[in-house]
């Protein structure tokens, strides 16, 4: 019998706890799952770290058109849902800061493409990545992103920082077509954070634009396999950048 994991916004984040850390896919709003970041909203969880690209938008910034609102992660800023940011760059929402300033928020700033290495490590189970990204900078002597010590190691002769895996308790990703068992491709842009993201946390949901029947397309025609994802939400708004 086939297997159906098609779930409700409100029931993706049911178990989701004050402290908890998140992985929400996206750069800069483009690929993130509103609705369940809407549902995150609702049910008014506090305290979380959150690993993503940027902090989204923040209402009425330019890119979306003065009086719209926020997009993505720009959403739990405004509601000052986040004590920790672990992410690639501050991006352009002025809450980030702003709540930096007051005290009330940290972030952690990671290399970008070391973030999506060291998250791919966490869903598959690798000890770590080697990269030469950072050496000579703060990055090879202070403390990462879960105040473990930094790891050199020198391989033929050259040198390589040792990025430890990063998991989260849930992964929240967007889907541009899924099928009911979790398979997925995210379009175009929208692919930022949510292919790495993918198995990247004890819990991986996802909410796409369109759903389809289990063996409706081509097993190819997906990016990433549904054995990855735990559920899957119906409903996520078209993609606007």
């Amino acid at each position: 019998m086939a297997i159906n994991k098609v779930i409700t916004a409100d029931e993706a984040v049911a178990g989701v706890q004050d402290g908890m850390t998140l992985a929400i896919g996206g750069f800069l709003g483009t690929g993130t799952p509103e609705c369940i970041i809407d549902a995150l909203v609702r049910k008014g969880v506090k305290h979380l770290t959150v690993i993503a690209n940027d902090g989204g938008f923040a209402e009425g910034q330019p890119a979306f058109g003065a009086g719209k609102t926020s997009r993505g992660i720009g959403k739990l800023l405004d509601a000052h849902m986040i004590d920790h940011v672990i992410m690639s760059h501050v991006g352009v929402n002025p809450r980030l800061n702003e709540q930096f300033d007051e005290g009330t928020l940290t972030y952690t700033l990671v290399p970008q493409g070391t973030l999506a290495e060291k998250l791919r490590a966490g869903a598959f189970g690798l000890g770590g990545v080697l990269t030469p990204t950072g050496l000579g900078t703060p990055m090879e002597t202070n403390l990462d992103e879960l105040g473990r010590e930094k790891i050199t190691i020198e391989i033929d002769g050259k040198k390589f920082l040792l990025e430890r895996p990063l998991r989260a308790d849930y992964a929240f990703l967007r889907a541009s077509v899924a099928d009911r068992f979790g398979n997925f491709m995210s379009a175009k842009a929208t692919k930022n954070f949510n292919y790495p993201m993918a198995g990247c946390a004890d819990h991986t949901i996802i909410a796409t634009e369109k759903l389809v029947e289990i063996g409706e397309l081509d097993p190819d025609y997906f990016d990433i396999a549904g054995v990855l994802v735990e559920s899957v939400v119906e409903g996520e708004p078209v993609w606007q950048i």
